[in-house]
């Protein structure tokens, strides 16, 4: 129950207050005003609802990416820490050790990079990241000392660069989002609407009972502003706000690790 009420309160927010506060104004102006109009319902579905739908659909397509690009990361990070472990023999080495840690090292700098925005340190923390992975690639290298042939060091290097391809795949989904003039279309409607469809809300005055010719801005700006948080959401699936966020979490991909 606690849960569902969060995920609730997530879409019902201040903006759902304003706007449906616009929507009631205008339609009692209109009423008072005897201000009428018989707009076409589909013009909502055309001018507003399809792009947010969309918008909504693209952002959660990203979100399936990211998760299956992290799922990526995480797997080739394992394979080379089992790697370092486990392929040296009987020959005594600190690499599974020092692997892990620089493999935590590198998730911790990845979260910290994506739960924030793209702003003057990014570029700083992305230099980082690289430099990191310059070092997981000299660590693979030391298998030559204990042993291991150079084919399969040679296979472990495919596993950093993969965790690279999948890192930046991650960044690329971060700081490219649904195209910004889709979302300020979307906005602005949204805001607009309860405005200038005050006439047509007025117009279905008598079709309501009393009390009730209120009800139909108030669900159609509930529903309306509704779709816009939920989209807002999975915007950013690495910010930890909304329900659907990925949630990169360093403990849950070493702690298995022994």
């Amino acid at each position: 129950m606690k849960r569902i009420l969060k995920s609730f309160f997530l879409i019902i927010n201040y903006k759902t207050v304003i706007v449906t506060t616009l929507a009631v104004v205008s339609t009692y102006f209109c009423i008072e005003l005897k201000l009428t109009a018989k707009f076409p319902d589909m013009l909502v579905g055309v001018a507003i609802v399809f792009p947010v739908v969309f918008s909504i659909g693209s952002a959660y397509n990203r979100r399936e990416t990211a998760l299956q690009r992290l799922s990526d990361f995480k797997g080739h990070a394992i394979a080379i820490y089992f790697a370092t472990r486990d392929w040296a023999g009987d020959k005594p080495n600190d690499l599974s050790i020092a692997c892990k840690k620089l493999m935590m090292e590198i998730v911790e700098l990845m979260k910290d990079m994506f739960k924030s925005s793209h702003d003057a340190e990014w570029s700083g923390n992305e230099l980082k990241m690289y430099d990191k992975f310059s070092e997981l690639s000299k660590l693979t290298m030391k298998l030559r000392d204990v042993g291991v042939q150079s084919g399969e060091i040679s296979r472990v290097s495919q596993y950093v660069s993969k965790m690279v391809i999948a890192f930046d795949t991650m960044k690329i989904i971060h700081n490219y989002r649904t195209p910004v003039t889709l979302r300020a279309y979307s906005k602005v409607f949204i805001y607009i609407f309860p405005i200038i469809y005050g006439p047509y809300f007025a117009s279905t005055f008598a079709d309501y009972s009393a009390q009730l010719e209120y009800v139909m801005p108030i669900l159609y700006s509930f529903i309306l502003v509704s779709l816009d948080n939920i989209q807002d959401h999975l915007e950013n699936p690495f910010d930890d706000v909304g329900e659907d966020d990925i949630r990169i979490d360093t403990d849950d991909v070493f702690a298995q690790l022994k």
